[in-house]
């Protein structure tokens, strides 16, 4: 009896020393608990209440067995979550733009400094992140991988920039190419007044137009949501949508009333691949 005693004792023991975190962490789905990671960077988790990733990637039916591209994923905002969920079951990939094959050449320093940056993060932390694939593709001429190899195509605050380059058109081609028939193309962007004239300005985009390139691409608008709304976003700033957090690119100018604003409205928009009997029909 006093063996045994002394066993529960020690269990219960080295039940008190576990952190309480870990215990909670360990009790998490799947996606909560990568949402929840240790090593995401402070400021990215401190975006979490304009960003809305369990909300955002739940709506986008991203699941831990998947295979997930996720397009310019810029600074890896996404990837710290992604990359840690999809790590055994599923396989992560980051469609990163090639400095060498941009649509503006005097980009190739930024793009070269951003891919550098994602690889150096992703080789950082191996056991958190597994082995995802970095992944370049020509802006003028995009190809994300073997046709239908992807369960999901992923971007985030994009589709502005393509606009401004005159690229829509053949990255929502690129996207439907690579999905599997079934597959969801999720797409968050800032949303741009309905009445913009020319599809957008100042580094928004009208959900109208973001919903015809998907539609043209041959997707098929299955649900919007308003999880990634800001009514406080009047889209008239002085410097576009840059003014806002996390940005302020005007600096310390209104500063106050940009951080009272937050970030930008966006449209959140969930896109199907017909199945191949419908795409026959």
């Amino acid at each position: 009896m006093a063996r045994i005693a002394h066993a529960l004792f020690v269990l219960t023991a080295l039940a008190a020393c576990t952190p309480p975190d870990e215990n909670a962490a360990a009790a998490k789905p799947p996606l909560a608990a990568a949402i929840a990671g240790h090593w995401r960077e402070p400021a990215n988790v401190a975006r979490d209440i304009w960003r809305h990733p369990e909300q955002t990637l739940t709506f986008f039916q991203v699941t831990p067995g998947q295979t997930v591209i996720e397009i310019v994923p810029g600074g890896g905002w996404y990837t710290e979550i992604l990359a840690p969920l999809l790590r055994e079951h599923g396989q992560y990939i980051a469609a990163v733009i090639d400095p060498d094959n941009t649509v503006k050449p005097d980009s190739k320093h930024y793009y070269g400094r951003q891919l550098k940056a994602l690889k150096i993060k992703l080789a950082r932390l191996p056991k958190i992140y597994g082995r995802p694939e970095v992944r370049r593709f020509d802006e003028a001429l995009p190809v994300f991988g073997k046709p239908g190899s992807a369960d999901t195509v992923l971007t985030f605050r994009n589709v502005h920039n393509w606009r401004e380059k005159g690229s829509s058109e053949a990255m929502f081609s690129g996207f439907f190419q690579v999905l599997k028939p079934g597959g969801i193309l999720g797409v968050v962007e800032h949303r741009a007044n309905p009445d913009t004239a020319n599809g957008g300005s100042a580094g928004y985009t009208t959900q109208s137009q973001v919903i015809a390139w998907a539609e043209q691409a041959g997707f098929v608008l299955e649900a919007a949501s308003e999880i990634n709304a800001n009514p406080a976003d009047t889209k008239d700033h002085a410097g576009g949508v840059g003014s806002l957090p996390p940005n302020f690119n005007q600096g310390d100018k209104n500063r106050d009333k940009y951080a009272a604003i937050g970030e930008s409205d966006r449209m959140t928009l969930r896109f199907r691949k017909p199945a191949a009997d419908q795409v026959e029909r």
